[in-house]
C-alpha cells in the first residue's frame, strides 16, 4: 500500500506541475494521475504497457516544454505563448543567444536542454512503469472509475481538483482558435478597405514638404523608465538635463505617450502599426499587412516629395519586409560601414548610428527625408553601457568605440541578478535619451520635425507585471509651428509641452498616429487608415 501511495503522489506532483502557470489556488488532485495509474494498471501485458508508458512520457514532456515556453513568454514578452502566433519564436531565440552567448555556449546550451529533455522522458516512462506494477486490475478499475467521477464533476468546482494535461492542451487550442479568428477580423477589415478604393492611395503631407521627418525608435523605453520609483533617480535628472540643452539650443519639444501592441520584443509590430495606422499586434498580422500593400507614412512621404529610408542597425541577414514596405533606401548592419567592435546583441552604439546616418545620409541628400531609426543601444542584455562621446566628428567609422570592446558584466553573468538587470536597463535608456538630444542639438533645424518614441515597454522582468504598454514620445522641433498641432484643441490626448509625458493618462494607441498626421499635415482629404 505505501508503494502505491508514494506512486500517486509522484505522479500527483508531475501532473500537478503543469499548472503553475493556473491562476487562483492551486488544486489537490491531478486526475491525470489517478487515470494514468489505472489505465496502467489495467494493462497487464508487457510490451503493451512499455510503449504506451513511452508514449504517455513523451506526451508529458511536450506538455512541460509548452508550460515552460508559456513562463518564458510571459516573463519575456508579458504575454502567453501561442502556436499558432509564435511559430517563428525560435528562430529568433536561437539567434539572440547565438549572439549574446557565442556559438560555443549556445550550442552547450541547447545540448543541456536536449539532454534534460530526454533524462526527462526516462524519468516519467521509468515511474509510469512503476507505478502501473503496484496496482491490481481491482484497484486499477477503481482508480479509473473514481477519475472518471471526477471529471463528472470538475465543472461544479465542488472538489479541488483538476486534469491538467488536458487543461495545458485546451487553454492552447483555446488560443490558436481566437488568434485566428483575430487574423482573420484583421484580413477582413483590409478587405473592406479595399473595397473602398482607399488601399493603394497614399496622402500627401504637403504641410511637412521640405522638412525632414525621423522617427526614431528607442529600443525598450518604457512608460515605466520615467513613473517607476525604482528608476526616477537616473531618468528625472536625465529628463531636466534634456530640457534644459533643447531650450538653450532653442529648440521646443512636446511629449506624449502611445499605447504600443507588444511588450518586451517583436519591435517590428509597433514599427508596424505606427507606419501603417493598423493595429498590427501579431506576426500573422504582420504578414497579412504586408501582403495586402495596404499604405503607410513610407508612401505618404513619398507622395510628398520625400526621400524614404530605414536605418536598421540590428538587422544582420536579407530583410525583403523593407522592399514590402516601399522605403527606397535600407541601411541594415551590412551597409551602415561600422568598423567599431559589436557590444553583445547590439551591432553599434546609438551615437555611431546617429553620427553616420547625419553624415551619410541626411548631409548627401538633396532632397527632403523621412527616415526611420531603429537605435538598439538599449536592446537586452544592456551591457556594456557606453558614455556620450563629446566629440562627434572624431566618431569616423567607429573605431573609437574599441576601447568599450569586451568591457562591463558578461551577460550570462549579469543576468543571474535581477536587480542588477534593471540597473544595466536604465543607464541604457538614460545613454539613448542623452544621445538622442545631443543629435537634436546639432542637428534639428528649422526644417526638421524629430519623433523619438519608445517600441516598446521592457520585459516584466524589468516593469513588473501588469505594467501598462504606454511608451513616451518626444517631438522635438526648432520651428515651434510644426509643434502646434499636438498640443493644440484638436491634439494627441495627454500631448503637452516638455519633455515630461503624463503619467496619470493613459495614451492613445500607435494606430492613431498616422491618421493624426494626415488630420494636421495635409490638405487633402485624409484617407481612413484603418
Amino acid at each position: 500500500m505505501l508503494k502505491q501511495l508514494v506512486s500517486f503522489l509522484i505522479l500527483n506532483a508531475l501532473c500537478l506541475a503543469l499548472q503553475w502557470w493556473r491562476p487562483g489556488p492551486l488544486p489537490w488532485v491531478a486526475l491525470d494521475a489517478l487515470l494514468l495509474m489505472g489505465l496502467l494498471g489495467l494493462i497487464r501485458a508487457g510490451d503493451w504497457r512499455r510503449w504506451i508508458a513511452w508514449a504517455l512520457a513523451v506526451g508529458y514532456v511536450a506538455l512541460a516544454l509548452f508550460v515552460a515556453a508559456d513562463g518564458v513568454m510571459r516573463l519575456a514578452l508579458g504575454r502567453p505563448l501561442n502556436l499558432y502566433l509564435d511559430s517563428a519564436l525560435p528562430g529568433k531565440v536561437v539567434d539572440l543567444a547565438v549572439t549574446n552567448l557565442g556559438y560555443v555556449w549556445a550550442l552547450g546550451l541547447a545540448a543541456v536542454l536536449v539532454l534534460s529533455v530526454l533524462v526527462l522522458a526516462w524519468l516519467v516512462r521509468t515511474l509510469l512503469l512503476y507505478a502501473g506494477r503496484q496496482v491490481s486490475v481491482r484497484q486499477a478499475k477503481a482508480m479509473t472509475v473514481l477519475a472518471l467521477v471526477g471529471l463528472a464533476l470538475l465543472p461544479v468546482r465542488a472538489i479541488p481538483v483538476a486534469v491538467s494535461g488536458a487543461e495545458v492542451l485546451a487553454t492552447q487550442v483555446e488560443r490558436i482558435m481566437d488568434a485566428q479568428a483575430q487574423t482573420e477580423a484583421f484580413s477582413r477589415q483590409l478587405n473592406t478597405v479595399e473595397s473602398t478604393g482607399n488601399r493603394g492611395r497614399a496622402v500627401a503631407m504637403d504641410r511637412l514638404a521640405g522638412d525632414d521627418v525621423l522617427i526614431g525608435f528607442i529600443e525598450s523605453y518604457g512608460v515605466s523608465a520615467l513613473g517607476d520609483p525604482r528608476y526616477r533617480p537616473v531618468l528625472d535628472p536625465r529628463l531636466d538635463a534634456m530640457e534644459q540643452a533643447l531650450s538653450t539650443a532653442g529648440l521646443s519639444v512636446v511629449s506624449g505617450r502611445l499605447r504600443s501592441p507588444v511588450q518586451g520584443g517583436q519591435s517590428w509590430l509597433a514599427h508596424a502599426t505606427v507606419l501603417s495606422g493598423l493595429w498590427v499586434d501579431s506576426a500573422m498580422a504582420y504578414d497579412v499587412m504586408l501582403s495586402s500593400g495596404y499604405t503607410t507614412l513610407i508612401d505618404d512621404f513619398r507622395q510628398t516629395g520625400h526621400d524614404t529610408v530605414a536605418v536598421m542597425p540590428a538587422i544582420t541577414r536579407a530583410w525583403p519586409e523593407g522592399r514590402q514596405l516601399g522605403y527606397r533606401h535600407i541601411y541594415d548592419a551590412q551597409r551602415i560601414d561600422y568598423a567599431g567592435p559589436a557590444l553583445n546583441w547590439v551591432t553599434m552604439p546609438d551615437q555611431y548610428t546617429w553620427s553616420w546616418f547625419q553624415r551619410q545620409v541626411r548631409d548627401a541628400s538633396a532632397t527632403p527625408i523621412f527616415a526611420e531609426l531603429a537605435l538598439i543601444s538599449s536592446h537586452a542584455p544592456w551591457v556594456p553601457i557606453l558614455p556620450v562621446l563629446p566629440d562627434w566628428q572624431a566618431i569616423g567609422d567607429g573605431q573609437v568605440f574599441s576601447p568599450w570592446k569586451g568591457a562591463g558584466e558578461v551577460p550570462a553573468e549579469l543576468w543571474r541578478n535581477p536587480e542588477r538587470v534593471r540597473q544595466h536597463y536604465i543607464r541604457a535608456i538614460d545613454y539613448a535619451l542623452a544621445v538622442a538630444t545631443d543629435y537634436a542639438i546639432r542637428h534639428v533645424d528649422e526644417h526638421t520635425l524629430l519623433i523619438l518614441l519608445g517600441d516598446h515597454q521592457p520585459a516584466p522582468l524589468v516593469t513588473g507585471e501588469g505594467a501598462s504598454r504606454d511608451v513616451p514620445v518626444h517631438i522635438i522641433a526648432r520651428d515651434p509651428d510644426l509643434l502646434a498641432p499636438f498640443t493644440g484643441p484638436a491634439g494627441l490626448p495627454g500631448f503637452r509641452r516638455g519633455v515630461r509625458p503624463d503619467l496619470d493618462r493613459p495614451g492613445p494607441r500607435m494606430d492613431q498616429l498616422r491618421s493624426f498626421l494626415h488630420i494636421h499635415f495635409s490638405t487633402v482629404s485624409p484617407v481612413a487608415s484603418r
